[in-house]
């Protein structure tokens, strides 16, 4: 039933407890509230529930103040009042568009009639007016009648309102104890008939009563989606009712054996997954006790007695018991919360980490029902709206939304068929294997379900014979060229562009949620589309946008590249960057599919492919209310595996007409073109010729350039005078600004300094909730606040760092504030505490150590992939003399880091590239290995034991020859050894070689050395578990090595060979592992090898931490040093008040010591006259050493003793007995 609440509260923030007992008890469409006591700079926010409010701002102080909550489950919108009035008013849909209106007029201000009279002229009917009038009457129960009553009685009459009050007093006096009816519920007559009208009983810590305005006849109560619970599912009965049979699947209508499995899995998860309650959520109270309910129960009490005996000493009692309740619940809440917080500590998943975080700081999703306006009409119904919205959706993808030349186009080029049926067997249409579907599920992240309901976390609990039917089904799908008509469906959930209007359709983004069964036969069809796509090179190497060793920095790098040399050449760089509207919604389905056939692809992929593309339909979700289905006509679908895929492949066509004078980037459909020179006309004329060839692509291809929203940058560091360049789209000039290219500022003159402050503008935002979380006496722990500062802040500081690090220093300082000010909130180190101390008491590098690591680690990185775009930019001969002329010039990025490695000394070998198409999705290797010694626990099995089942092992497999492999490491030293037949093989390595590269390599060669070999039986034994499962888990990120291993292992089973793996355990005497163990250590022959990127990325962690240490080793008189002198990583104490105290005795900053550094005088000890520091209390002052005796046996002691990574026990006892602890 809908309700409308009313009430003066007298302080929204002192009431917040208040309003939300109110909204859980009653779910009110709307609630007025009067006199909120807000200052403007003062935000308002209650989840579930959207605010328009007023606030009676006078400067200095706040007062009065009008605001209505509307609930998101009603489509709402603001009205705008001109009036001087405290006023506000809201278009709400409940069973209609009713505009709801919160009045308050204060008691002594002077009301004009007209002001009340304009007011109602701008409501729209039918209406509803609530509020606070302040004026008596005997119309509405009052014993008398004031100047302001016989106003308000005259407003009624002028303007043909209706009373809904009744008799009830709806204010308390208090210095008086006397009630009256101030507060007024108004109505335009049409809503008469519907509305009851009640007052509330109880006055809820203010001194009105909430007025509750309901409808007359009660309608259904709007419920809430309801969502599987998959925490509390038994999955153990879901797979045993979850069983998909052969028959099921094997149906003659594809269709219907979809739907088969449909019914049955979604039947297994209704009576085995709880569903979450459809009832409107509540306001969660964890702080609510036995406590606060005794004395809330206790101040009801003493109401209702004054109530009905109005005596002074009832009231006394009823304040008193006010008071205490008020007492008790900010007391439970603030320990309640202090429980909440100090509950996040290192032991705490990632999962209920961020859960608890988004929790603290008040982090949630809102659901919204707009009001919408199309200006020829409002639409205020959830279906209306939905109906819009889909509407608005279907049309953007719309045949009549191109133009008319690219429709004759399009209906030419359409006409003649493509035919992708073909005899001849490709490799990539073979029939989908077990190891794929697996793949593809264990890739799947938990998403909202489809229409369907099937979630993924179901398909991962379905047993080996329902997985292996379901696989069967992808395949009869595959094969018979049948989409099923259930996964052309799609519900799709409009999302409110970020600062955009709510009432204009046309500012959402559809959001769609399509079939998991459907998107998981995606992403095995997709992941055989990009490996062809790959390895036939159909992608430009310029396109960056979701492929494997790529990323945003590749265009973000290759542009600062262009810039820097652009200005030490002394020419101008101009450069655009295109916004193309809609479009993946506007992609030409016919254009992909031309592409497709016009590479050569026939048979399943394509024709899957062509059928997923087609008749593709949705509906548009608004809570429970779901719109007509609509056509997407055109565009690749929203929410599917493989849209992005398609999508670039259409694309990524652009860069093909292109002409060679301009440079380009490519980030899906952020295309980023760039021409440099001295002569501006000239760099006018070629760049745009170079716009005339990107519209006309787009205008044979259904795509349009907006130039409002595409950007111009002119990068130019002459002094004298010059002219922008005046470019076009369509005969649009394109503004020239300072642009934000893939998430980093880039100014004209590249000093990224606009970057840098907004960047750190946001980081001392995001600070808050570290300082939220965080006390000296309570609070998360130092090990959790560093994990959520490194995610939520130093994630910021990082990305982009490999160009915005080439600012000045006194740029890039402004970042070490936030860095420094994030580790002491962090650690609870005391403000004057030196940034060496903090970095190392936190084991953090400093930002220019950081920049420094990310930026080798990337270049390297880029060196590892052959086609990245950045492994191949050296710097021509002529240009590095330019440099070297002009020094006061910025160095490009591959320059400036190879400055840096030969600073820090790096030496690597060539490093190894990675070859990601190396085996096709549907012929991955398989690997597994014996292990006869499971079940024996090395630390209790003899040594004896061990030979004993190894020697019974090689009884059964007598007939494999034996090949021992084993890898060593040491300092300065890295070897790997093979044994065959008492042949030994040793090599060694590069000092920055892994010890699993080690064990890799030596598995490797020994496959080398066997397929040199006659015969075909052989087992490979190494101790390395690691290397072993390695092997076992094939993926793109997987070891270099390990590729390399399976690659050569199935080249060696298609020409006869049996190879079996084995692990056995190291050191337990077992001859042939023995000997390659001690051939690894002693190996002298160096192996000139290429080196993986995983290894050197450890290799230059190292490095870095070296230089780290260095710097801290110059710290001689930092007092930290004296007691960390190697820096490292010390436990954290788990409870944050005593890690606190710990880490500033440690600093030897503490509020006792160094408070004068505030502007007080220095400390000085009493007894000594000296100087107040931590190493005098704790070891030197004599006036202690009883204490010193008495905790610690000794009164000669040493700082590390006392304050190092084991700390002495005793520390705080001793520091509680001479009163210091609570000095810290």
């Amino acid at each position: 039933m809908e309700t409308y609440l009313s009430w003066n509260c007298r302080g929204i923030r002192s009431k917040l407890h208040d309003i939300r007992t109110i909204l859980n008890d009653f779910h009110p469409a709307c609630f007025y509230l009067q006199e909120t006591f807000l200052m403007s700079n003062i935000p308002l926010k209650l989840r579930g529930y959207n605010c328009v409010r007023k606030d009676a701002d006078t400067g200095s102080h706040s007062s009065g103040g009008v605001c209505i909550l509307t609930s998101n489950l009603y489509p709402s919108t603001p009205l705008s009042l001109h009036t001087s009035l405290q006023a506000v008013a809201v278009q709400v849909h409940t069973r209609a568009l009713v505009t709801v209106c919160c009045i308050y007029l204060p008691p002594h201000d002077a009301l004009n009639q007209q002001q009340l009279n304009n007011l109602v002229d701008q409501l729209p009917k039918p209406f509803l007016l609530l509020g606070d009038f302040n004026g008596h009457s005997t119309l509405w129960g009052s014993d008398s009648t004031n100047s302001r009553g016989r106003q308000i009685e005259q407003f009624i009459s002028n303007n043909c309102l209706c009373l809904l009050n009744n008799d009830e007093k709806t204010y308390f006096h208090e210095p008086t104890r006397s009630f009256h009816s101030l507060d007024l519920a108004i109505c335009s007559p049409d809503l008469l008939p519907l509305l009851n009208f009640e007052v509330g009983d109880d006055l809820l810590n203010s001194d009105h009563f909430p007025l509750i305005v309901s409808h007359a006849d009660s309608g259904g109560a709007i419920q809430l989606p309801p969502r599987y619970l998959f925490q509390r599912a038994d999955w153990a009965a879901f797979m045993q009712l979850a069983g998909v049979t052969e028959a099921m699947v094997s149906t003659a209508d594809i269709s219907e054996a979809v739907q088969h499995v449909v019914d049955i899995i979604i039947n297994a998860a209704d009576n085995t997954i709880p569903k979450s309650s459809p009832r409107l959520r509540k306001f969660r109270r964890p702080w609510w006790n036995e406590a606060c309910r005794d004395s809330y129960k206790n101040q009801k009490k003493c109401w209702n007695i004054f109530r009905r005996y109005p005596t002074t000493e009832n009231l006394v009692a009823f304040k008193r018991a006010r008071a205490f309740a008020r007492r008790i619940r900010r007391r439970s809440q603030r320990e309640s919360w202090i429980r909440f917080v100090s509950s996040i500590t290192s032991s705490t998943s990632s999962k209920q980490l961020w859960k608890k975080v988004k929790a603290a700081n008040g982090v949630y999703k809102e659901f919204s029902i707009p009001v919408l306006n199309t200006g020829h009409a409002s639409y205020s119904s959830p279906l209306d709206v939905a109906n819009i919205l889909g509407q608005t959706f279907a049309q953007v993808s719309a045949v009549d939304s191109y133009s008319p030349a690219f429709v004759a186009i399009k209906n030419r080029a359409e006409r003649m068929p493509l035919t992708f049926s073909s005899r001849q067997s490709f490799p990539y249409n073979c029939e989908f294997k077990m190891f794929e579907l697996q793949t593809a599920l264990s890739q799947a992240h938990d998403s909202s379900p489809g229409p369907d309901g099937i979630a993924y976390n179901m398909l991962r609990h379905l047993d080996g014979v329902s997985l292996s039917n379901l696989l069967h089904l992808f395949n009869r799908v595959w094969r018979e060229h049948s989409f099923p008509r259930q996964w052309q469906e799609a519900v799709v959930i409009p999302i409110l562009k970020p600062g955009k209007d709510p009432a204009n359709p046309l500012h959402y983004r559809p959001i769609a949620l399509t079939s998991v069964l459907c998107k998981t036969l995606e992403r095995m069809v997709n992941a055989r589309l990009v490996f062809e796509l790959e390895k036939q090179g159909c992608i430009p190497p310029l396109q960056s946008g979701f492929r494997r060793g790529r990323s945003t920095f590749d265009n973000i790098v290759y542009l600062e590249t262009q810039i820097r040399n652009a200005f030490v050449r002394r020419n101008h760089l101009v450069s655009i960057f295109f916004d193309v509207e809609k479009a993946y919604d506007r992609t030409w389905r016919y254009g992909i599919l031309q592409k497709l056939y016009n590479l050569g692809f026939k048979g399943n992929l394509p024709l899957f492919i062509k059928r997923f593309l087609s008749s593709r339909t949705f509906r548009v979700r608004l809570g429970n209310f779901y719109s007509d289905p609509f056509n997407q006509v055109e565009g690749v679908p929203q929410g599917c595996v493989l849209s992005v895929t398609l999508f670039i492949l259409h694309f990524s066509e652009i860069l093909n007409h292109l002409p060679p004078s301009v440079t380009v980037t490519l980030y899906v459909d952020d295309l980023q073109i760039s021409c440099q020179g001295c002569n501006m006309r000239l760099i006018e004329r070629q760049l745009q010729n170079a716009i005339n060839k990107i519209v006309n692509w787009c205008n044979e291809n259904g795509h349009t350039l907006s130039a409002e929203k595409s950007k111009c940058v002119h990068f130019c560091r002459k002094r004298s005078i010059h002219a922008d360049p005046i470019l076009s789209i369509r005969n649009d000039a394109i503004p020239i600004v300072e642009i934000r290219f893939l998430g980093v500022i880039f100014d004209r003159k590249l000093t990224f300094l606009p970057h840098i402050l907004q960047l750190r503008k946001k980081c001392e935002k995001s600070l808050n909730i570290l300082k939220v979380l965080s006390c000296t006496s309570w609070g998360a722990d130092r090990t959790s606040l560093l994990r959520i500062y490194q995610a939520v802040v130093l994630s910021r500081i990082d990305y982009g760092c490999l160009v915005y690090g080439s600012a000045r220093s006194a740029a890039l300082r402004r970042l070490d504030t936030v860095h420094h000010s994030a580790l002491r909130i962090c650690s609870g180190a005391f403000r004057t505490s030196p940034v060496e101390s903090l970095y190392t008491i936190c084991h953090q590098l400093p930002l220019h150590l950081r920049r420094k690591k990310l930026s080798l680690q990337y270049y390297f990185r880029s060196l590892s992939h052959s086609q990245h775009p950045t492994s191949h930019v050296t710097l021509p001969a002529a240009l590095r003399r330019i440099y070297n002329a002009r020094p006061s010039h910025i160095l490009p990025f591959c320059e400036r880091v190879k400055s840096i490695i030969q600073d820090s000394e790096l030496n690597f070998p060539d490093i190894q590239t990675v070859d990601f198409q190396i085996f096709p999705p549907w012929n991955i290797p398989q690997f597994s290995f014996l292990n006869p010694f499971s079940g024996f626990d090395k630390s209790r099995t003899s040594p004896v034991i061990y030979q004993q089942l190894f020697s019974f092992h090689r009884y059964w497999y007598s007939s494999y020859r034996p090949i021992f492999t084993d890898g060593s490491k040491a300092v300065g030293h890295v070897g790997c050894g093979i044994i065959l037949d008492g042949d030994i093989s040793s090599f060694r390595l590069h000092t920055s070689f892994s010890i699993l590269t080690a064990e890799l390599v030596a598995i490797f060669y020994a496959l080398q050395k066997i397929s040199l070999s006659t015969q075909r039986q052989f087992c490979i034994y190494t101790d390395s578990m690691s290397s072993l499962e390695t092997l076992c888990h094939p993926h793109f990120q997987m070891h270099p090595v390990s590729m390399e291993i399976l690659g050569l292992l199935q080249t060696l089973q298609h020409r006869g060979f049996c190879i079996l793996f084995c692990w056995i355990p190291s050191h337990v005497g077992i001859a042939g592992n023995e000997q390659a163990d001690h051939s690894a250590k002693t190996a002298v022959s160096l192996l000139h090898c290429e080196i993986p990127y995983c290894d050197v990325k450890k290799s230059v962690a190292r490095s870095i931490f070296s230089l780290w240490q260095e710097t801290w080793d110059l710290q001689v008189r930092n007092k930290l040093h004296y007691i960390k002198p190697f820096i490292g990583l010390w436990p954290v104490l788990p409870i944050r008040v005593a890690d606190v105290k710990l880490t500033r005795l440690r600093v030897g900053h503490t509020r006792a010591t160094h408070k004068h550094l505030f502007g007080e005088r220095a400390p000085m000890c009493p007894t000594c006259n000296v100087e107040l520091t931590v190493s005098h209390i704790l070891i030197e002052c004599s006036n202690f050493n009883r204490h010193r005796i008495h905790f610690f046996n000794s009164s000669f002691l040493t700082l590390p003793e006392l304050l190092g990574e084991k700390h002495h026990p005793d520390i705080f006892n001793f520091l509680k007995a001479i009163r210091f602890l609570t000095c810290i």
